[in-house]
């Protein structure tokens, strides 16, 4: 916390009024905080402060009221610029709120302007406050998206959008019709990895089609932002395209501004992000279209129950499909990997491409190794470089990085050069040796105009300056800073020889970065300091004691006048080497694409190779053809976690055979595993990864669509029933023929005979009607008689568990076995067969519910088995009697009736005493001497039950 005493009098009276004023702005609201930079920390007020209090600090104790209290005061809070560096990244990428930062305007005291602004799709002016690691932490690129509706009642239902992500000058654009339900706009904002969303401002809530919008946003975890309708007019697109694009031809006549509704998304778009107030921009951007159908469809229930990407809980890297694959050495990297998993290809010559390419570095370890730990490691963010240099915020530190990724890149040309295996040389020479190359010879003259101006030997001490010899009066500078540093070689060597110390083992001279050039030493030697007048303490730190000496001083203030005058006098020089580096800003960002692609190859193999059992190349069949069978596959995030010993299982989705799998078994007996590792395997296929399995083959989907594990939303109206449907609805509208279902516990939110019909009903319809490739795990036993109706597409498979003596779960259907208390053994093994019990109370047990709430759970079970069974066998005999005639149901009825008054008269004779089974006995004799009643059809029935 920084204190409290912040403002003089005059200043919060000033601030409150000019505060206050802003809140009464009708265009702020609670998804906005407003944030003002005090020079080296920053404030915040009302009820942003209160916020903040509370997410930064976790208490309103830290708030001070600004102002008189019977006034009523301003709640403040006010925070360093880390606390605020690390609210900025808490707030943009958790929280979804959008920040405004205030600065003085400079004109007088209570002055103040917004400088800066920042949402989750627009980081542009924050960049520098969220450094590289906050930049990361976004889970790939920042991407923005517009979207316009067209929908009226009866008609189709038209989707526009334009999409840009901040840090490439590229404009995406997209239309498509749409169902009610809106699957292909969701779709749609996952493949892209949308953070932010701009939608049409509805005031009163009641366009249905926009609510619609919104709710699939907020599902995606998207931030909104409304927008008045006028942004999305289309009156000045076309003038500001033809302004912004790189292409020469007017924008009228290119065909994406065909698409009407989403030009609308651009022209709001372009407003928003301020593009057109900057000149810089003007020539840059380019303009293009997604296709939605080229890569596979993924619905937010299918990147949750797949753990595509880490979430805030995730204790480990492995825990998500992004953590485990992301071994990228450079950020480029893993925003594309991020990228990547949610755009798997649906081309079948590009996985194979992807493949190769894998399989060329899995092959060679030495090559692996190399361009992780030798090559791309060594490479910054080139995008944001890139950025730097078209915004005119360069330096000649930037250069100097550029000039460094260009001298390595011969390295990577060499090593590529260098594969042996003659199979994988051409494709790795098309996808990177080639195209490296070419760069490498486009960067030949900055490398030579680099070498030639700037001082590489300086860089040794962090300095970035041009070369003295290139100018005479920085050769004179120059000279005059050379002889200073070796008047501060003698006077560390004089100080070391009074102080008894060694140099640069124990007495450092350092250029301290608060204290200039001063003097070091190591905390166990700063005792011989102490009490000497000629050395004036500085600091103490960690690693040692700062002092100085007044000769020291003299030379430490003449060298940062000389410096300071070296960098006025080189400003010139500086700005004229940075404007010719920004001229190869195209071949960069090209540059940056292929590293970033290297890099997320390497990843795969790396990933691939260090598995705990290494992962297999899959053969990938045509789209529509081949089936899916995996060979001893395994869940590859699952198979890393620690004490773990992963039992793999066999999968086979055979078409007209074995299509739709119905899973039955005991609770965490691994069912939910086993489907979701399906649709995992089949998304690493389909990215070009290899997967975890000894032999795989797989057939390409255009889609997973999931319904795994719905939860309440009880405050946006949702219940967990609600959601189940919604996400149900949203498969059953979607999926077609050559898509991958996977389903895990439908019907539980409702009660058991509506939930049972449901899951018929939405099986059946996804066997007969959709025809596709579907995977139910499910506690409702009765659901595998589906099977039966269904022998050519329906199998059923259970999770194995030994019970007690060692039968397995589905041979164990003797009443009184179950009913005893007996250890269960869960084998996680997927066979053939249905299991008919799921021991739920077993799993109690495991967590420790107390025994006799364990004992009553037990009992009630029974009770509910024993009616059922008696309902069962009621039904049965009522069955049986409706299938005789009238007479031989009278006389069935005659004989027992006189069967039993001779029974009952032969044990009740006086002085006779008969035990229970001496009872029994004279009813199995009166029985056999009645030949007529044995000869009798309805007596025979009733035998048989």
């Amino acid at each position: 916390m920084i204190g409290q005493d912040y403002f003089d009098v005059d200043d919060e009276v000033g601030f409150i009024r000019f505060y206050r004023s802003l809140a009464s702005d009708d265009s702020h609201n609670n998804e906005t905080i407003r944030i003002f930079d005090r020079g080296d920390w920053y404030s915040a007020h009302g009820k942003e402060a209160e916020f903040i209090a509370r997410t930064v600090y976790k208490t309103t104790s830290v708030l001070r009221n600004l102002g008189r209290s019977e006034t009523g005061g301003l709640p403040s809070v006010t925070m360093s610029i880390t606390v605020f560096r690390n609210f900025l990244r808490e707030a943009l990428f958790r929280l979804n709120k959008r920040i405004e930062i205030w600065g003085s305007a400079g004109t007088g005291k209570g002055h103040w302007k917004k400088v800066k602004q920042a949402s989750p799709g627009n980081l542009q002016d924050v960049e520098e406050e969220l450094g590289a690691m906050g930049m990361e932490g976004s889970n790939g690129a920042p991407i923005i998206m517009a979207v316009k509706l067209s929908a009226k009642a009866g008609e189709a239902r038209n989707v526009g959008v334009c999409f840009a992500d901040a840090s490439v000058r590229e404009l995406g654009v997209s239309e498509f019709l749409d169902n009610d339900v809106y699957s292909n706009f969701e779709a749609l904002v996952i493949q892209l990895g949308v953070k932010e969303c701009l939608v049409v401002q509805d005031v009163n809530r009641k366009d249905v089609e926009v609510a619609k919008i919104r709710a699939i946003c907020d599902n995606c975890g998207i931030a909104i932002s409304e927008r008045p309708a006028s942004d999305f007019g289309v009156k000045d697109i076309e003038q500001d395209l033809t302004r912004l694009l790189r292409d020469e031809r007017s924008a009228g006549t290119l065909p994406e501004t065909e698409l009407k509704l989403a030009m609308g998304g651009a022209a709001a778009l372009i407003r928003y992000l301020g593009v057109m107030s900057d000149a810089t921009n003007f020539g840059q951007y380019q303009l293009y279209q997604h296709d939605l159908a080229q890569y596979m469809k993924l619905d937010a229930a299918a990147l949750r129950a797949l753990n595509l990407m880490p979430g805030p809980r995730d204790g480990s890297k492995s825990m998500s499909l992004f953590g485990l694959l992301n071994h990228c050495k450079t950020p480029v990297g893993s925003r594309l990997l991020a990228q990547w998993l949610k755009q798997p290809l649906m081309d079948l010559a590009e996985i194979e491409k992807r493949q190769r390419l894998v399989e060329a570095f899995v092959v060679s370890t030495e090559l692996r190794q190399m361009m992780q730990e030798e090559h791309l490691r060594s490479i910054p963010d080139l995008y944001r470089l890139a950025k730097r240099f078209q915004r005119k915020q360069a330096n000649l530190e930037d250069v100097v990085r550029v000039y460094q990724v260009a001298i390595r890149l011969p390295g990577f040309v060499n090593s590529l050069e260098n594969v042996m295996d003659e199979e994988y040389q051409t494709p790795l020479e098309t996808e990177y040796t080639a195209k490296l190359r070419n760069h490498s010879a486009s960067l030949a003259k900055l490398e030579e105009m680099v070498e030639t101006t700037v001082d590489l030997d300086a860089l040794e001490n962090h300095e970035f300056i041009i070369k003295p010899e290139f100018d005479d009066s920085l050769r004179i500078i120059r000279k005059k800073l050379d002889q200073l540093r070796h008047d501060m070689y003698l006077e560390h060597k004089a100080v070391a020889r009074d102080l008894d110390q060694e140099m640069d083992k124990k007495l450092f001279l350092e250029n301290h970065r608060v204290y200039g050039w001063c003097f070091r030493l190591t905390r166990n030697e700063a005792g011989c300091i102490r009490n000497k007048k000629a050395y004036q303490e500085c600091s103490t730190q960690k690693n040692g004691v700062y002092f100085t000496t007044s000769t020291m001083q003299s030379l430490r203030r003449e060298h940062d006048q000389l410096s300071s005058n070296y960098n006025r006098t080189q400003t010139g020089l500086v700005s004229e080497v940075v404007n010719v580096a920004a001229s190869y800003c195209p071949v960069l960002e090209q540059l940056a694409g292929v590293l970033a692609h290297l890099d997320v190859i390497v990843s795969f193999a790396h990933a691939s190779v260090h598995a705990p059992t290494a992962y297999t190349k899959p053969k990938i069949h045509p789209r529509g053809t081949g089936n899916t069978v995996l060979k001893e596959a395994r869940h590859p995030c699952m198979e890393m976690q620690d004490d773990i010993s992963f039992i793999t299982n066999d999968v086979s989705l055979i078409r007209d055979e074995s299509s739709f799998l119905i899973i039955t078994g005991p609770n965490m007996g691994g069912k939910s595993t086993y489907i979701r590792m399906i649709g995992v395997i089949a998304l690493m296929a389909q990215i070009g990864c290899f997967v975890p399995c000894t032999e795989a083959e797989l057939t390409i989907f255009d889609c997973i669509l999931a319904r795994v594990g719905a939860s309440d939303s009880q405050l946006k109206g949702v219940s967990t029933f609600m959601a189940e449907m919604l996400e149900t609805s949203n498969i059953l509208k979607s999926a077609t023929s050559e898509s991958l279902i996977i389903i895990d516990e439908l019907g539980r939110g409702t009660s058991t005979y509506d939930g049972f019909g449901l899951a018929w009903a939405i099986s059946e319809h996804i066997v007969t009607e959709i025809r596709c490739f579907g995977l139910f795990a499910t506690h409702f036993h009765e659901l595998t008689t589906l099977a039966d109706r269904y022998p050519k597409s329906v199998k059923n498979l259970h999770v194995v568990a030994f019970i007690g003596d060692g039968t397995t779960a589905n041979e164990e259907d003797e009443k009184e076995k179950r009913k005893t208390r007996q250890k269960v053994t869960l084998l996680y093994r997927v066979e053939p067969g249905i299991c008919d019990q799921s021991f739920g109370i077993h799993v109690a047990e495991l967590v420790r519910f107390p025994e006799k709430v364990v004992n009553m759970a037990r009992q009630k079970a029974e009770e509910l088995e024993d009616f059922t069974s008696a309902d069962s066998a009621g039904n049965a005999a009522s069955a049986t009697i409706d299938k005789y005639s009238q007479e031989e149901v009278e006389e069935g009825s005659a004989l027992l009736k006189a069967l039993l008054v001779k029974w009952k008269s032969a044990i009740e004779e006086p002085g006779r005493e008969l035990t229970l089974e001496e009872k029994r006995q004279v009813m199995r004799d009166l029985v056999k001497g009645d030949e007529k009643l044995q000869a009798n059809r309805v007596f025979q029935g009733i035998q048989a039950l």
